[in-house]
């Protein structure tokens, strides 16, 4: 199979902002994007995207996940970047309209297709390195996809990186190009010399995210993780697992997590921790690195009840569940 998100389909939603208004919305071929090679997005990363993903349901009907936490999201980004304001409405039809047109590729689960709405500042201006850029573009990519970590139900390794971080803190809760890049340098090494499959990025002992995911400890009935604030992605995922736990009768607890209570609730018998994400779902993780020592997590195995959240999550994005919070959107 190929490599999660390297497949897409031939066309593609667009739109331009001119400084005043945008263009009525349009399906283009996927490849055909021209930019000036000043646009402030290439010199000024003024840039900003989404994830989200649309499942086949047993009916063969198509339906998105959250779509309006991810265009929140989405127009709250274009906003703490100084991108032009998207009109959410008009991006949600584009989505819808998207997905439509290629609902016979959206794949059976567990697979699904990926969407990946962009928005990238436009105005050929490298004078603007203090200024926002006045135009810009809007797509919407898909791509089917099957699992993003292709060992089926293994476990990570991660390593916490206590003296770095994964971007800048007011730029967490913006999802940005920039700080995925920021991370790949540390996330590269790691896998290099540690064969690690990510870092846990905790500036000070604060454990926040790793480089592409959320991070939950999950010791008995508790799940514990960062409080919400600007240093790191309010994850979708995120939030969808904890109100599945909280409607399962478990203890959500956001508040500050160190190193030092991680390690030492790691090594309990029964703990567990996983990442979240839209294209990681919810992954067990079952070794953490620090300071040149391995620290299992509980008995260093998949953990159950990280397996009985991922599959409620699965069964209402799959259609086998109510979907009680209305979080699916039939297109």
């Amino acid at each position: 199979m190929a490599a999660f998100g390297t497949v897409f389909m031939p066309e593609m939603a667009i739109s331009w902002f001119d400084g005043t208004s945008w263009s009525s919305a349009e399906m283009v071929s996927s490849d055909s994007l021209q930019l000036h090679p000043g646009a402030h997005v290439l010199h000024y990363s003024s840039t900003c995207f989404e994830g989200l993903k649309a499942f086949r349901h047993a009916d063969g009907s198509v339906n998105i996940f959250r779509m309006d936490q991810n265009l929140a999201r989405f127009a709250q980004s274009s906003r703490l970047l100084s991108l032009p304001a998207i009109n959410t409405s008009a991006t949600e039809k584009m989505i819808l309209d998207a997905v439509a047109r290629f609902a016979s590729d959206v794949p059976e689960p567990p697979g699904s297709m990926y969407i990946r709405p962009t928005h990238i500042g436009t105005e050929p201006a490298i004078g603007k390195a203090a200024a926002p850029t006045q135009t810009s573009c809007q797509y919407i990519l898909l791509s089917p996809v099957g699992d993003y970590f292709s060992g089926g139900d293994t476990t990570l390794r991660l390593l916490l990186e206590e003296d770095g971080m994964r971007c800048a803190p007011h730029m967490g809760m913006i999802k940005s190009g920039g700080n995925y890049a920021s991370a790949l340098h540390p996330i590269t090494k790691a896998k290099q010399e540690l064969q690690a499959d990510q870092v846990l990025f905790c500036p000070n002992g604060d454990v926040q995210e790793t480089g592409a995911a959320n991070f939950l400890l999950i010791d008995g009935d508790e799940v514990i993780t960062k409080a919400l604030d600007e240093s790191f992605l309010h994850g979708v995922t995120r939030d969808s697992i904890l109100t599945i736990a909280r409607d399962m009768g478990m203890k959500v607890s956001e508040r500050e997590l160190s190193v030092t209570e991680l390690l030492e609730r790691a090594a309990k018998p029964g703990c567990e921790a996983a990442l979240s994400g839209t294209a990681a779902v919810l992954t067990s993780v079952g070794t953490l690195l620090y300071k040149g020592n391995e620290y299992k997590v509980g008995n260093g195995g998949v953990g159950a009840t990280t397996l009985k959240l991922r599959q409620a999550l699965n069964d209402i994005q799959w259609g086998k569940a109510e979907d009680k919070h209305g979080w699916l959107t039939r297109v």
